[in-house]
C-alpha cells in the first residue's frame, strides 16, 4: 500500500485531499499543528473505512518537521506521496493600512508558504527516494503566476495581496528547481492551482468561492497520482497548464 502525507490536512482542502487519496486506497497521514486535531481528522477518515494516521506537523518548526519525518520512517519505512498543502493568507483579514505591505505579514506568509514546503521536502525526500513512484505536489495558485499578475487580461490582475502572491510565485520556482534536482529519478514534482475554494483561507469572501474543497481536491489528487510518463516540473489547474 502506498503512503501519502498531506500537510495542513485536518480541515478544508487538505482534509478533502486526504480523504480522496484514502478513497483511492492510499494509506493517508493526516497532519496538523496539534496532535488532537490530527487525531480527530484521522479518526473521521477511519470511520469511513480509510487507512489513516494522525501526526503533528508544524511546517514552520524545523524540529516538528524532523520529528514528523522520523515518525513516518518508523511507522511506514518510506513515503510515496507528499502534498505541501499548508498555506496562509493573513492579508485577507488585515485591517491595517500600509503604504505597500506589512513586513510582519510577509515574514509570516513566507514562513508557512515557502520555507515550510522547503523544510518538509528536505526532510521527507530520503523517504520519497525509497518509493518506486514518488510524487510531490505543491499547492499553489494562479494568483501567484507572474504572467497573470502582469497581464491586464487576467481576471487576477486587480488582485493585490503581495505577500501571498509572491510567496506562491516563490513556491512555483521551488517546484521547478526541485524537479531539476530530481531529474533522472522516479519522483515527479508539480505545482497545482485548486481554484477559488470555500475554505478558511479566505474567510471574508468564502461564500463567493465556486468550488467546494472536495471539488478542488480533484486537481491535487491528479498531480499526486501522475503516471510514469508524465512530465515533472509543471503547473496546472483543472483546465490544464497555467503560465508561470
Amino acid at each position: 500500500m502506498s503512503v501519502a502525507l498531506v500537510t495542513g490536512s485536518s480541515r478544508g482542502l487538505g482534509f478533502a485531499t486526504a480523504q480522496a487519496l484514502g478513497r483511492l486506497g492510499h494509506r493517508v497521514i493526516v497532519t496538523a499543528r496539534d496532535q488532537a486535531s490530527a487525531d480527530k481528522a484521522a479518526a473521521d477518515l477511519r470511520s469511513k473505512g480509510y487507512d489513516a494516521e494522525g501526526l503533528t506537523l508544524d511546517v514552520t518548526s524545523p524540529d516538528s518537521v524532523e520529528a514528523a519525518a522520523n515518525r513516518v520512517l518508523e511507522l511506514d519505512g518510506g513515503l510515496d506521496i507528499l502534498v505541501n498543502n499548508a498555506g496562509i493568507l493573513p492579508e485577507a483579514t488585515d485591517g491595517e493600512q500600509h503604504e505597500f505591505a506589512s513586513l510582519g505579514l510577509f515574514k509570516d506568509t513566507y514562513a508557512t508558504n515557502v520555507f515550510g514546503p522547503v523544510a518538509v521536502a528536505e526532510a521527507f525526500l530520503p523517504l520519497l527516494r525509497r518509493s518506486p513512484a514518488g510524487r510531490i505536489v505543491n499547492v499553489s495558485t494562479t494568483m501567484g503566476s507572474l504572467n497573470d499578475q502582469a497581464s491586464p487580461e487576467s481576471p487576477y490582475y486587480s488582485t493585490v495581496v503581495p505577500a501571498y502572491q509572491s510567496s506562491k510565485a516563490a513556491l512555483n520556482s521551488v517546484t521547478i528547481a526541485l524537479a531539476k534536482k530530481l531529474a533522472g529519478t522516479p519522483i515527479k514534482v508539480t505545482s497545482v492551482c485548486p481554484g477559488f475554494v470555500q475554505t478558511d483561507l479566505t474567510p471574508i469572501n468564502r461564500e463567493q468561492a465556486p468550488l467546494t474543497a472536495e471539488q478542488a481536491s480533484e486537481v491535487v489528487v491528479r498531480a499526486a497520482t501522475l503516471p510514469a510518463d508524465a512530465a515533472s516540473g509543471t503547473f496546472f489547474d483543472q483546465d490544464g497548464a497555467v503560465a508561470w
